[in-house]
């Protein structure tokens, strides 16, 4: 069986069939897949029965893993997967819905608001791939925001403004917005603020797209204030309905995206009910700024 991509959303996200995951790609397939990630930033792919190992085997066509360290208050003692995908879940070690008091349950509530994976990390990541084991019962769509659009449609002005500008991102901007502020020392030095362009060059299309997050706190050359409202602006603007697809989850869905062209987030849903959803990531390969000037 061929693959074949339809598209879903007026500006990206295809919807892959003609592959099964649980089988090794060829080299062909997998420069196919790579391609279509490059010309829609998001691959759904229903149907997709596959465990910890075919999940990250298929990540790893198109790159290496990411470290994980440093994304997480979740103690390693505590962690539920060993595989070496990224828990998205609402379960502690003991499969069972974490405590609505528990640490690591408000600090992932971070997940809701729009962000790209691993922008509050020197090198962010380039690809993610999600899969449903459990889908809530309520709520838990992810929405995601084409952020090549959102660019395309500025006005120059807006455009020959932001080109050049810098921001900071890290964790503790993106929970602090929530209200999550207490940390250790050792949090707030793992945590600590990291540099990233405002506008990226894909390497393969050379299309520009906005690098938006909630991770980004500052713009370096800007007054606080003033940066974080040009922020509000942009954002308010990226995430319009035009750019943004929902995705309902149906179980064994396996949804990849492109981190240096998209922005999603999780919708709220019932947290007294189990949710099960594993994320593999692939590392990106260089920094889109040097790191000197974060503090």
């Amino acid at each position: 069986m061929t693959i074949a991509i339809r598209q879903l959303q007026k500006h990206f996200v295809g919807e892959v069939s003609g592959l099964d995951l649980r089988k090794p790609l060829t080299e062909s397939e997998a420069r196919e897949v790579e391609a279509a990630m490059d010309t829609y930033a998001v691959l759904v792919f229903h149907d997709q029965d596959i465990n910890d190992e075919q999940q990250m085997a298929f990540a790893l066509n198109f790159g290496q893993r990411e470290d994980a360290r440093g994304g997480t208050v979740t103690k390693a003692k505590d962690y539920r997967l060993d595989s070496g995908l990224n828990d998205v879940s609402n379960l502690g070690k003991d499969g069972k819905p974490l405590p609505k008091d528990s640490r690591t349950h408000l600090f992932n509530l971070g997940n809701c608001l729009w962000h790209s994976d691993s922008s509050f990390r020197p090198i962010p990541a380039k690809f993610s791939l999600l899969s449903a084991r459990v889908v809530n019962p309520k709520g838990g769509n992810t929405e995601f925001a084409d952020m090549r659009a959102a660019y395309d449609a500025l006005d120059d002005e807006t455009k020959a403004e932001i080109d050049d500008l810098v921001c900071e991102h890290s964790l503790m901007y993106s929970r602090g917005s929530l209200g999550f502020t207490e940390y250790t020392d050792d949090e707030k030095a793992m945590f600590k603020p990291v540099l990233q362009r405002l506008v990226r060059t894909h390497p393969v299309h050379r299309r520009k797209s906005l690098y938006l997050s909630s991770h980004a706190g500052k713009i370096v050359s800007m007054s606080v204030p003033e940066g974080r409202l040009l922020l509000r602006d942009l954002n308010e603007h990226a995430t319009n309905a035009e750019f943004v697809y929902v995705h309902k989850w149906k179980l064994h869905d396996l949804v990849m995206w492109d981190n240096r062209q998209t922005m999603h987030r999780v919708r709220r849903y019932d947290q007294s009910q189990p949710r099960d959803m594993r994320r593999a990531t692939v590392a990106g390969t260089e920094p889109t700024v040097q790191q000197q000037a974060a503090e």
